[in-house]
């Protein structure tokens, strides 16, 4: 009755937000999709989500199934990756560079998982802080780059991995602490802490403050999440990072975290791949393990589109 195919339209839909989207996903017609899911509910005598939502809202059938759909998947896909290891093809390289001072919380695990299952990959890993990691990928150099920055470069694919909030961190008596949330001006007169790396790879510079005209009244710099955190505790000033790095303070009390605008400042993490290494076996699977692990370990963040 239920097959694998259902599940995994189940879960395009999810990620995708939409019929339309989901059918470009798997390659089919809308019209096909909404058949498949038609000719599913009719065997099961229940609906799996409510027609014309945006994003989708699954029912509590259609949630069950994608309970199922997470477990099974990601065994599906390692039961794949395993026979593509017998066919051969295994070897290769995988050199990458992370522009993200928080991502090590999601991807040394995303690592580990990786080494166990593809031991003849060649596996190295460099923080791009030091150098233009984009550029050395275009080069050869690098053959994967995290990023939440994409820069127009031939030849280069940004694969999306997940979309989370950036917000801002201020301390428990913080006058900010008490406001629903930031506006630009409200940090007219604050210390802004960030990570050593130029503004214009700052969405708190780059999309919340430039494009109001307003300039903290001074802006210092810490290379450790930790550091930034005790700094804001004792109030010698406030910082934005993504909810899930935020999470692990803000939850036990040591800090408050609010939102950057009313709708908030929401930002997309990429895979950076040269186009020839899409198709490589122990790419996809490595691309499909962050995104599994991400979803897994980070409080907060969602599915990206593209």
């Amino acid at each position: 009755m239920l097959e694998i195919r259902h599940l995994k339209t189940l879960h395009a839909l999810r990620e995708a937000d939409s019929l339309v989207e989901a059918a470009e996903r798997l390659h089919l017609t809308q019209s096909a999709l909404s058949h498949q899911f038609k000719e599913l509910e009719d065997r099961l005598g229940l609906s799996l989500f409510i027609r014309k939502t945006k994003p989708v809202r699954f029912t509590s059938a259609g949630l069950r199934l994608l309970q199922l759909a997470d477990a099974l998947l990601p065994q599906m896909r390692t039961a794949e990756r395993d026979l593509a290891r017998l066919a051969g093809g295994t070897a290769g390289r995988l050199h990458m560079a992370i522009e993200c001072h928080s991502c090590f919380q999601w991807l040394m695990p995303t690592i580990d998982q990786f080494r166990d299952a593809w031991p003849e990959v060649e596996l190295d890993l460099a923080s791009g802080f030091s150098f233009a990691p984009l550029p050395a990928l275009a080069r050869g150099d690098l053959d994967l780059v995290v990023t939440s920055d994409p820069v127009d470069i031939a030849g280069i694919t940004y694969v999306p991995l997940f979309t989370y909030e950036a917000l801002l961190a201020v301390d428990n008596q913080h006058p900010l602490a008490s406001k629903p949330c930031i506006v630009p001006e409200d940090l007219a007169n604050q210390t802004l802490i960030t990570y050593p790396i130029e503004r214009d790879r700052l969405d708190i510079f780059t999309r919340f403050l430039e494009p109001a005209d307003v300039e903290p009244a001074q802006v210092r710099t810490s290379e450790l999440t930790v550091m930034m955190m005790q700094l804001v505790a004792s109030g010698r000033g406030v910082c934005s990072l993504p909810n899930w790095a935020l999470h692990e303070y803000s939850s036990r009390g040591y800090v408050t975290a609010r939102r950057l605008g009313e709708k908030g400042l929401y930002c997309t993490l990429y895979a950076a791949i040269r186009a020839d290494m899409l198709d490589a076996p122990f790419m996809r699977d490595f691309l499909l393990t962050a995104k599994d692990t991400s979803f897994a370990t980070l409080e907060g963040v969602s599915a990206a589109k593209g």
